[in-house]
């Protein structure tokens, strides 16, 4: 199973900003889509957005539209979320996972779907706490 690896999760005060990074060791993170997830105290995970491989577009849940971005640096092959004008209600555990690829022996390789955000999220990290407050 393919392990990445968050990093960057803080105490930050709210209207403050963040960036978490996403790496992995092993995979070009550029051959594959990369979702980032959040999980809240007493609430389900959900999708924060997703960047697609291949210089595809990346998609936003509402609630962080306009505050959050995701990109890329595929020369340190890490991929970031961005998070700006952050509230309380950003306070969770952050995941990145990989999706548009398939396991085949110890490897993981890319599918052909183009953008990837659509297929299984079947590679995970550990997660990041980020809190929001003052």
């Amino acid at each position: 199973q393919l392990q990445l690896v968050e990093s960057g999760g803080n105490l930050v005060q709210p209207g403050g900003s963040l960036r978490l990074s996403c790496a992995a060791s092993g995979v070009t993170l550029a051959n594959y889509a990369i979702g980032w997830f959040r999980q809240a105290p007493g609430k389900e995970r959900e999708g924060v957005g997703c960047i697609g491989r291949s210089n595809s577009g990346t998609t936003y849940v509402d609630s962080v539209k306009g505050r959050f971005t995701i990109s890329r640096d595929n020369a340190k092959n890490t991929v970031y979320l961005q998070m700006n004008n952050m509230k309380p209600e950003d306070t969770a555990v952050y995941y990145c996972a990989a999706a548009g690829g398939f396991y085949r022996g110890s490897g993981y390789y890319p599918t052909t779907g183009h953008n990837g955000c659509d297929e299984d999220f079947n590679a995970w990290g550990q997660g990041t706490q980020v809190t929001v407050s003052s």
